[in-house]
């Protein structure tokens, strides 16, 4: 039989869509429910490398390991990664296959259609439930011909919709009913009902609401999710400030944010450490006195690291390392500490070739066919374990790879500079083992730095949404909507590390 399907439509941009699909994905799953995630269309930096090998959006990575699964290619059929302001790379199954503007991917979506239908069949043969995700809003009117991200996905399927929106921004009720008036009449039957998120206060207060909300639309508000203080959920693509107070004698870390900044979630581990003051520095800041700088990912390297020029951000990172500090390039930011990036083919712009920094001793040659795949190794200069992923289409070379930064079995990655100080990789989730990440630090100059287990800290986050669910959600109306009254019975959950 094939899968039961709810889809996940927000009112905006970041209303709590990811975050809504990803508690249902677990307050499913710790019940034994077959459930995985989908999103027919998504538009995003921040990306995942699949187990079968190819590249989708990091947060259906994420919904994937709230259900217990390996990510798929099927989970994320299309992947738009901006490069410019009118153009993206299009991502289908997992696969670049070029850059398009707008209106050329506008022309293009019939076919993407075909994709995004052939992967939901094979998930839908696979998974008693898929929860979908939506994409921006349903009342994008200007998007509403070919859409294969909101309700044209929907209707294709024959799938309920719930519609979430975010209180904190103002105006929830404007919000649901101006998306539900600019809805066409068989699209607004289909919303099922609302969820409210990010609600602060007073649950009374917001009960008359509530209630000419329900009378107004004749819709039921399924439940309003609290904010959930100190949650960290890795984002699908807008960066997030640092949500805990360093300690005294924390390290000191800054991140330039590049207008392309990709995979900004390899920070998340010094984000949420205790013992690091990490600080995102954005366009026309002065690069602050740190420890340690990081150049994280971008999808547009030589744009990005013109950007950066502009800023006087170079100076500065002369600057630092002269009195001492520490300079980690991650995948992008790897390439941009080499002599020169060379793009023959116009993969990120015009074709040509760009001054790197001129920190370490490599150049790279963007090509077509992207690197992608899961690694595990150690680093080079202190023996621990490291495990990430790779997603770079660069082909980089030089006596500065002589001297890896990571041993990865039959082979090495990255450079460490000759003086100690520099360091370059091309692999994402650095951090993330906690063995790795106190070695780094260490080498920055924090000793004994106690990290976090980064896993146990994301699987107390899936814990805490799906307690939410239980907690602030209409269940009985939830299981109707899956299908699930006859088979499906509340049991109590696990107790919540997070409290």
């Amino acid at each position: 039989m094939p899968a039961r399907a709810l889809m996940i439509q927000g009112t905006s941009s970041d209303a709590g869509k990811s975050l809504l699909v990803t508690a249902l994905c677990r307050w499913l799953a710790r019940r034994g429910v077959a459930v995985a995630p989908f999103k027919p269309q998504n538009m995003a930096l921040n990306s995942a490398v699949t187990a079968d090998g190819g590249e989708i959006g990091r947060a259906q990575a994420v919904q994937a390991t709230a259900c217990g699964l390996a990510p798929s290619i099927d989970m994320n059929p299309v992947l738009l990664k901006p490069n410019t302001d009118q153009g993206a790379q299009v991502i289908v199954q997992g696969r670049a296959i070029g850059n398009m503007d707008a209106l050329r991917y506008h022309e293009y979506k019939s076919v993407a259609r075909r994709a995004v239908l052939e992967s939901w069949q094979r998930l839908a043969a696979r998974f008693d439930i898929v929860l979908v995700e939506g994409a921006g809003s349903p009342a994008e009117i200007n998007l509403r011909d070919r859409d294969i991200a909101n309700m044209g996905f929907a209707e294709a399927v024959d799938c309920p919709v719930l519609l979430v929106a975010d209180i904190d921004r103002g105006g929830v009720f404007a919000q649901i009913v101006g998306t539900l008036e600019l809805l066409a009449p068989g699209e607004r039957e289909r919303v099922a009902g609302f969820v409210i998120n990010r609600f602060r206060g007073d649950l009374a207060l917001l009960e008359p609401g509530l209630d000419w909300l329900e009378r107004r639309t004749g819709k039921p508000v399924l439940g309003v999710l609290p904010w959930l203080h100190g949650l960290h959920l890795e984002a699908e693509d807008a960066l997030q400030p640092a949500q805990r107070r360093a300690e005294k004698d924390a390290l000191k870390v800054c991140v330039p944010v590049f207008p392309r900044i990709s995979n900004h979630t390899d920070l998340d581990p010094l984000r949420l450490h205790p013992r690091v003051d990490l600080r995102f520095v954005g366009p026309g800041e002065p690069l602050p006195p740190a420890d340690l700088v990081i150049l994280p990912g971008s999808k547009s390297v030589r744009a990005d690291l013109d950007w950066l020029r502009r800023q006087g951000w170079e100076a500065a990172l002369r600057r630092h390392l002269r009195y001492g500090g520490r300079l980690i390039g991650i995948c992008g930011g790897f390439q941009m500490l080499g002599t020169r990036i060379e793009d023959p083919h116009g993969l990120e712009g015009p074709p040509g070739v760009s001054p790197g920094l001129g920190l370490l001793e490599i150049h790279t040659v963007l090509e077509p066919e992207k690197q992608l795949c899961t690694v595990q190794g150690r680093l080079a200069f202190d023996d621990a374990p490291v495990t990430g992923y790779e997603i770079h289409a660069g082909r980089t070379t030089g006596p500065a790879l002589d001297r890896p930064a990571v041993l990865l079995g039959d082979r090495t990655d990255g450079a460490l500079s000759e003086d100690g100080q520099i360091l370059g990789t091309y692999l994402h989730g650095l951090f993330e083992r906690p063995e790795a990440c106190d070695a780094l630090l260490a080498w920055a100059g924090l000793e004994d730095a106690g990290t976090p287990e980064y896993a146990q800290l994301r699987e107390q986050a899936f814990e805490r949404l799906a307690d939410a669910v239980d907690a602030h959600l209409d269940r009985a109306r939830l299981c109707a909507l899956l299908g699930l009254e006859a088979e499906f019975r509340r049991t109590p959950p696990p107790a919540s590390p997070s409290g």
